[in-house]
């Protein structure tokens, strides 16, 4: 009885097909898939590569590193030596540059403080921002000369803060307060 049922099912099978397409449509599909694999999975890999090995250059230029243009030469060597390179841009992008401002007063890409200034002319500049950076340009400047665009921001910033003070000092001498 089992032999019998087994027999009238394998006979009841429909055949087996290694594939939905037939004829000239799988000729066809296997044309595009061969396509595709040899030509856009090539480009589409190169391409991830490269922007998986820029990111340690865009973390930099986001934090203002000082030293983006050495991390963006390691990230385009990195491309060459088949990205052997990648994990030292990457660490170098995320450690605080401690001997640079040792050595230049800043940890601070110059383009930093250009933008602070461009902040500064258009009035974004929160006061206590505007101090700071006032502080940073002394720091570098008590480490060597600053570059002339620095120096006439540091100049503006310098009026600012008399500015602030001189407004403050006739408040204080006020004779209703004094008693």
């Amino acid at each position: 009885m089992r032999l019998l049922l087994g027999v009238s099912v394998a006979l009841a099978a429909a055949p087996a097909r290694a594939s939905f397409l037939a004829g000239e449509a799988l000729d066809t599909a296997a044309d595009v898939m061969a396509i595709v694999v040899l030509i856009v999975v090539p480009i589409v890999a190169i391409v991830l590569f490269w922007l998986v090995h820029i990111l340690p250059e865009k973390f930099a230029h986001q934090r203002h590193h000082p030293q983006r243009d050495a991390i963006q030469t390691l990230c385009l060597l990195s491309l060459v030596f088949g990205g052997l390179l990648w994990p030292i841009a990457w660490l170098w992008a995320f450690t605080k540059p401690i001997g640079y401002r040792i050595a230049y007063g800043t940890d601070k890409h110059e383009d930093y403080f250009d933008e602070m200034g461009e902040q500064h002319k258009a009035g974004s500049l929160v006061r206590e921002e505007a101090y700071r950076l006032r502080d940073e340009l002394d720091a570098m400047e008590a480490r060597g000369a600053l570059p002339p665009k620095l120096r006439g921001l540091k100049d503006e910033l310098a009026r600012l803060r008399y500015a602030d003070a001189e407004a403050r000092a006739p408040a204080d001498a006020r004779p209703d307060k004094a008693a």
